[in-house]
């Protein structure tokens, strides 16, 4: 497809500051997930891409890049910042053609990159070790010092805000990075590479390699020379990606799914309390890590929280990623297939559907789309509120005081995020303290991005922070320096 922010032929991957076709000549098509037709096509990168890619990792870190000072770096970083925000309005159109998102999600998605870009702009000379207090006649101190090689393996549900948030911090820290992008959707995964291209990123230090996730990807994770692995993803292949780079010792950072609830005790604020409920189990029509798709309801408020949320939904606008609706598309005719699963474990359980936005009859017929569904007095062990649906599906359960609130909010197997909507302070910290999660938030959900939030997942979401200072540590290693003087 033709756009200013992209290369001139989408069908190459970029290594060592230049693009070429895969080594096979390979490639993939990208669909338009609103319509069902063909966007683009991308290269299928595999395991001589990957060589190529880390080998000029390698070159870079014992070049120019390697001996970049971090002051340097940052300017770096600030300068491709500067460059996404000129381009904001062209990164959002691809990510939301390539991801089926509404356009104002798009837009919201590279305004994060370029926020994430800027934060890290400014820290990447501000990670500093620490002096010991040893032995009479010696002098200790620490070095923050980058892995090397790290390769990130970035999904498809929010490419440029997952760029972002690992790549960034990954060169803010001196590290060269391989990406691959998800082959379902990875057009700003090239446009940043232009970017980096055209702010002067030493050669090697970044590598775009599309592909799939089961030929590139796994030689990614399984080559000895990358010494460090981001993966956001699914935890079925996330556990694969651990499992093949242990082989080789490199550290693995997993941002994995999630079951987040949304605790709603009766003395909330309501009409504060709504658009977060709903909006956080819709964004991207569900295909969010961090979607709040348990609302746990305090009884006394349950029927009218409902009915409240009921009406949001109903109201709900579904349509093509461009007209900027409410709700997209879900990315692929196999997550289509996976959510209606659900949709009919739902109807064959007998759940109440409390509300299910409607699909109008105009939608192109090509497109991936699924209904909107609210589920009301959903019993906690029940899948849909146990299985991460990775749709736009919410299930509403009722609990009774806050023990039983902590005992079904930590009782599925993942730990990402969670919100609580109470006035009682002593509460809200009982609560934050009581939950088994990465992050907690209070009256509110999300912290508008939560760019300097540290984020990350405890069982099965994962295990590592992104976002925040906190990343810069885990895409660095510690060195520890004793000098005897007498």
């Amino acid at each position: 497809m033709k756009s200013t922010a992209l290369p001139d032929d989408t069908s190459h991957l970029f290594i060592g500051n230049r693009w070429q076709p895969a080594a096979d000549g390979r490639t993939l098509p990208l669909v338009n997930p609103s319509d069902g037709s063909p966007l683009a096509r991308i290269a299928r990168g595999a395991a001589a891409d990957i060589d190529a890619a880390v080998r000029a990792a390698e070159d870079a870190l014992a070049g120019p890049w390697g001996r970049l000072a971090a002051s340097e770096r940052g300017r770096l970083l600030q300068k491709m910042g500067q460059a996404v925000l000129e381009q904001a309005d062209e990164l959002a159109r691809l990510e939301a053609l390539d991801v089926g998102k509404p356009l104002r999600q798009g837009r919201n998605d590279a305004l994060a990159l370029a926020r994430y870009l800027e934060f890290y702009a400014g820290a990447a000379d501000k990670v500093h070790g620490q002096t010991i207090p040893s032995a009479e006649g010696y002098t200790a101190l620490t070095l923050r010092e980058p892995h090397g090689v790290s390769g990130h393996i970035v999904p498809w549900n929010y490419p440029m805000q997952i760029i972002g948030r690992s790549v960034g911090a990954a060169l803010a820290m001196g590290n060269a990075c391989v990406l691959k992008p998800a082959e379902e959707a990875c057009l700003t995964a090239l446009a940043f590479a232009c970017i980096a291209e055209r702010c002067g990123l030493p050669a090697g230090a970044l590598s775009v390699v599309p592909g799939l996730g089961e030929e590139a990807g796994a030689a990614l994770a399984a080559h000895p020379g990358v010494q460090h692995i981001s993966f956001t993803g699914s935890v079925a292949v996330g556990m694969t990606v651990q499992a093949t780079a242990a082989r080789h010792a490199a550290p693995v950072t997993l941002e994995l799914g999630g079951k987040s609830p949304q605790i709603v005790f009766a003395d909330a604020d309501l009409d504060e309390a709504l658009p977060f409920l709903v909006n956080a189990g819709i964004q991207n029509a569900g295909q969010t890590c961090s979607a709040a798709s348990r609302i746990l309801v305090e009884r006394p408020v349950f029927d009218q929280v409902v009915e409240r949320m009921a009406a949001r939904y109903r109201a709900l606008r579904v349509g093509p990623a461009l007209d900027d609706l409410d709700v997209g598309p879900v990315i692929s005719a196999r997550q289509r297939e996976l959510v209606g699963g659900y949709l009919s474990a739902i109807a064959d359980s007998g759940l109440r559907v409390a509300a299910q936005a409607t699909l109008p009859a105009a939608l192109p017929a090509g497109g991936f789309w699924v209904p909107p569904t609210l589920v009301a007095d959903v019993d906690p062990a029940h899948r849909i509120a146990q299985e991460e649906i990775f749709g736009p599906v919410q299930a509403v359960i009722p609990f009774d005081g806050e023990a039983q609130a902590l005992s079904i909010a930590n009782g599925t197997p993942f730990g990402l995020v969670a919100g609580v909507w109470t006035r009682d302070g002593a509460r809200q910290w009982r609560m934050a303290r009581g939950l088994r999660c990465g992050q907690v938030f209070v009256n509110n959900y999300g912290a508008g991005g939560g760019i300097e939030l540290p984020f990350g997942g405890v069982k099965r979401s994962g295990h590592g922070r992104e976002k925040g200072f906190e990343a810069l540590y885990g895409f660095s290693v510690l060195k520890t320096v004793a000098i005897r003087h007498g």
